[in-house]
């Protein structure tokens, strides 16, 4: 009975191990790729020119309108983006 009980927690402590390798390599992954792409000056100027003059043409009014509808849109975005990492939270020690 013992026995079982030191090879169970042997494994756990690999799954573990495993889990933070892989957490650590997709943090080092992502901050690379982060790093390459900050120094270009095309991905910080992602704009379509005719959206710019369309937007520009339409006065005040318009580019109040422009900021709402893009605040709008952001909040079904922000609510699904937080319902799904609420589900994973919730169901993180669910047994597989």
């Amino acid at each position: 009975m013992r026995d079982r009980f030191v090879v169970r927690v042997e494994e756990t402590q690999e799954n573990g191990l495993k889990k933070d390798i892989l957490i650590r390599a997709v943090l080092i992954l992502s901050s690379c790729a982060a790093l390459i792409a900050l120094p270009i000056p095309h991905v910080h100027a992602q704009s379509c020119a005719m959206c710019y003059q369309g937007a520009a043409a339409s006065g005040a009014q318009g580019g109040a309108a422009l900021r709402h509808g893009i605040l709008i849109l952001l909040v079904p975005t922000l609510s699904l983006f937080v319902g799904i990492f609420a589900l994973i939270y919730h169901r993180r020690n669910v047994a597989r």
